[in-house]
């Protein structure tokens, strides 16, 4: 890991050498550039990509994927926490520089925002504590009336549901926590989710008789959201996250937050 980071500082070093970024930049880059502030924005509430610790900070994938970009572009790494259906509009409104908060790059979205990556692909999951519904292997195996069907509101899941499972009752929650305890006290009859949501949910909630799906039902890639208007910034970020990629942090990363369960100690 220490090679990679030390890595990637060479590489930053490299690139601010021959393009001195304040030079030419505009819009967003040139903000981030004159404050010396990078400003992300997360839920803060999607572990592994993003959640609390004990102390009251933020940890996750994505949380270290921030905070390395910060340091290659040699600027501080401001975290905004937002609802996940809020972060489109805070980055229309130039609230965010960036969204990483496992967020599907869709075309819908592609309409409001140009996407970096995918750094992770995930897919759409169940939650649930009935193990009948456990053993579904397709999303319209769920559509009757009698569910009651969790969602993250603003997410791709919940465009799933809509399109997919028009008799079942949807409810939408501004955050996952809420989505699992509804599952537990039995409110709702399962929560559709990203997979690894639904794994850790699982294991962070071993005594409450929850389970998953043994795989994915779809297959979703997540990138980083920035303004379609950004086009230096995009091209930065691309760069930037390229060099992680080559050089193995995000593989590193990604079996620190998904294969590991060693982080779980950090929550409270």
């Amino acid at each position: 890991m220490k090679r990679a980071l030390a890595g990637l500082t060479l590489i930053a070093l490299l690139i601010c050498a021959i393009t001195p970024v304040a030079a030419f930049a505009q819009g967003a880059l040139a903000r981030i550039v004159e404050r010396g502030e990078l400003r992300v924005g997360t839920s803060g509430a999607q572990p592994p990509f993003s959640v609390k610790s004990k102390d009251g900070t933020l940890i996750g994938f994505e949380i270290d994927v921030a905070t390395l970009l910060a340091r290659a572009m040699e600027v501080r790494l401001a975290l905004v926490e937002k609802p996940f259906g809020e972060l489109m509009d805070a980055l229309a409104d130039d609230e965010v520089d960036l969204i990483m908060s496992g967020m599907t790059m869709t075309p819908q979205r592609n309409l409001r925002a140009a996407f970096v990556g995918p750094y992770i692909v995930s897919g759409k999951s169940v939650l649930t504590k009935d193990a009948t519904i456990a053993r579904i292997e397709e999303v319209g195996d769920l559509d009757t009336a009698s569910l009651t069907v969790v969602v993250l509101a603003g997410s791709t899941s919940q465009r799933l549901v809509e399109r997919q499972l028009t008799n079942a009752t949807l409810v939408t929650v501004p955050e996952y926590d809420s989505g699992v305890a509804m599952v537990i006290d039995g409110s709702a009859d399962l929560m559709i989710a990203d997979y690894p949501i639904c794994v850790l949910s699982v294991l962070l909630h071993g005594d409450k008789g929850l389970v998953t799906l043994a795989e994915p039902m779809t297959i979703e890639p997540i990138g980083v959201a920035i303004s379609p208007d950004d086009s230096l910034l995009l091209n930065l970020v691309e760069n930037y996250l390229g060099a992680l990629e080559a050089i193995g942090v995000l593989a590193e990363l990604e079996v620190k937050w998904f294969d590991d369960p060693a982080w779980l100690a950090e929550l409270p």
